[in-house]
């Protein structure tokens, strides 16, 4: 008879026990589950038809066919995330079918974090501890590249700092995994590949109840059954009373820092944020500051009215509220109510804002409304209202920060606030806030020199990171191509091309932009650059075409 370690014995248990709840759900039918879809389909076109700004009601129509078709042919895991992935297709974070319907009975005992070196096991249970610290480079036999665009469908994500945020728990389901293609067959036990000392090895993790999860605001909460990566002899201030209080404040007193962190704009049970505004303010205007740290890189939300006292204060306080003084961490958890803080705040004060992108949209549709699918019981949340603090033209998706700054892994571990000392050490030397205005008045100006000079540093620095100079200047350059200033309109796009040279995007806009004024030699050499860089891409065989054209002219 063959003897099991405990360790295989649990792992055994566990997987039994996923299973038998996944299998205690009732079932209903396959027509059901479709008249739950028309249901739905029917709900956003009778009392959500807003909601069609991201994607067409002809595109999102033409998939929800394509699903109600599909469903005799799937499982019911399977239905549950393609009903997912329709509401997910508004692109909006709150217009959303919960994670929790899709992964509660089975998650992979892990949780994954994506710093600025990859995506890494920041946590896990004690079973898997060989696994810890490890980055990921595999689910089953696709690249973790693959795997995040195969799910990425699923989660409701406005931009790339939501999927950062909410979407990697998606990764660890299996249900979405499968359904995604990520794995062939569903199953509860998957194996990774990952890299861990410079080695590569492979562990296999059995799925766990979502509520056995021990995470918070994104990151591992140490228990007697899961484990953190971060070293746990000091607490970074952004994660310090986590559990215990939504804000606070500390006073740094080698830098005259004060550093507060709010992680929610809903009230605390032992303090309201008016009460701790009104401290807030208190203790800065007693007490000789330097500096102003304010932290929502963690901050999802909650009730954007009570922004209204802090943007009050700040506006009244030059003391603090002047650039150089005051600084504003956001980041991939800055969401909903904590976007309409973030605009107020760029809207009416001096901050200089510091770390990555908001997980929000600046304008955007938010306070949903659960629909309750009648057959399956599953509860989909819908959005309805329209928050609007920037310009309505305004469509940018996310809030950038001034100054970029994102944790490595070693950061993390280390307990190393790449982002808070960011702010710390800033010294007021003439940083540009808004770099695209200022290349704009160089270029105005005629200082093209400047220009070219300012726009090589700005491409090339890290702060930036964030702004897409090529899109904008190649967009701004092409458009005096064709609004009759072709001379003006070539400079800025051999320039973007000259900032970029690695783009065939670059290349590609400059060579139709000589071929449209008839520059064609010019036009030739160009497209040739563009086919010597990559061949074999969609704009290397377009710039083929181009040149086999150009040449029989």
């Amino acid at each position: 008879m063959k003897t099991f370690s405990i360790k295989q014995f649990i792992l055994v248990i566990g997987f039994l026990f996923v299973i038998g709840s996944i299998h205690s759900q009732e079932e209903i039918s396959t027509e059901q589950w479709q008249e739950d879809l028309r249901f739905l389909q029917k709900k956003v076109h009778a009392e959500y038809p807003f909601l069609f700004k991201k994607v067409k009601k002809k595109t999102w129509d033409a998939e929800v066919e394509k699903l109600y078709a599909d469903i005799p042919n799937l499982e019911t895991h399977e239905i549950k995330v393609g009903l997912t992935r329709m509401v997910s297709m508004f692109e909006y974070g709150h217009t959303q079918i919960p994670f929790s319907t899709i992964a509660s009975d089975a998650v992979l005992p892990v949780n994954l974090y994506h710093f600025e070196d990859g995506i890494f096991i920041e946590g896990v249970q004690k079973i898997n501890i060989e696994a810890l610290g490890a980055k990921l480079i595999k689910i089953g036999e696709m690249p973790v590249e693959e795997a995040l665009k195969a799910i990425r469908p699923v989660v409701p994500a406005e931009n790339d700092s939501y999927f950062k945020g909410y979407g990697l728990g998606f990764l660890t389901a299996p249900s979405v995994l499968h359904a995604q293609g990520v794995i062939p067959e569903y199953s509860n036990i998957i194996t990774l590949t990952l890299e861990k000392n410079g080695k590569l090895f492979e562990h296999s993790f059995t799925a766990v109840p979502l509520s056995d999860v021990s995470k918070n605001y994104g990151f591992t909460i140490p228990n007697e059954e899961w484990v953190s990566a971060r070293e746990q002899t000091e607490t970074p201030l952004y994660l310090k009373h986590l559990n215990e209080k939504l804000y606070f404040f500390e006073f740094l007193e080698d830098s005259k820092t004060l550093y507060v962190r709010q992680s929610s704009v809903f009230n605390d049970d032992k303090e309201s944020l008016a009460n701790f505004y009104t401290r807030l303010f208190a203790f800065i205007d007693a007490n000789d500051i330097d500096k102003l740290v304010y932290d929502v890189r963690l901050n999802g939300g909650g009730n954007n009215y009570n922004n209204i006292g802090f943007i009050k204060g700040i506006m009244a306080r030059p003391k603090v509220n002047t650039r150089g003084k005051f600084f504003f961490i956001i980041g991939r958890n800055t969401f909903s109510a904590c976007q309409n803080l973030t605009n107020e705040i760029g809207n009416y004060t001096e901050a200089i804002i510091v770390g990555e992108p908001t997980a929000e949209n600046e304008n955007f549709y938010g306070d949903a409304r659960k629909v309750n699918l009648p057959n399956s019981g599953m509860n989909a949340y819908l959005s309805f209202a329209w928050w609007q603090d920037k310009s309505p033209w305004d469509g940018k998706e996310w809030t950038i920060p001034h100054m970029a700054k994102t944790m490595t892994f070693n950061d993390y571990v280390t307990n190393t606030d790449v982002v808070l000392n960011a702010a710390i050490e800033y010294t007021e030397t003439g940083f540009i806030m808004n770099p695209m205005e200022y290349l704009r008045q160089l270029f105005s100006e005629g200082k093209m020199e400047e220009l070219k000079t300012a726009g090589f540093k700005i491409a090339n620095d890290p702060a930036y990171k964030y702004y897409n100079f090529q899109e904008e200047f190649g967009t701004a350059g092409y458009r005096l191509v064709t609004d009759g200033n072709p001379e003006a309109g070539l400079y800025i796009l051999d320039l973007v091309a000259q900032f970029y040279p690695e783009s065939t995007g670059a290349l590609y806009n400059l060579a139709s932009a000589q071929e449209q004024v008839k520059l064609y030699d010019k036009a030739k050499e160009t497209y040739k650059r563009l086919i010597t860089l990559d061949p074999n891409s969609t704009l290397g065989n377009s710039a083929k075409n181009k040149l086999e054209y150009l040449n029989k002219q």
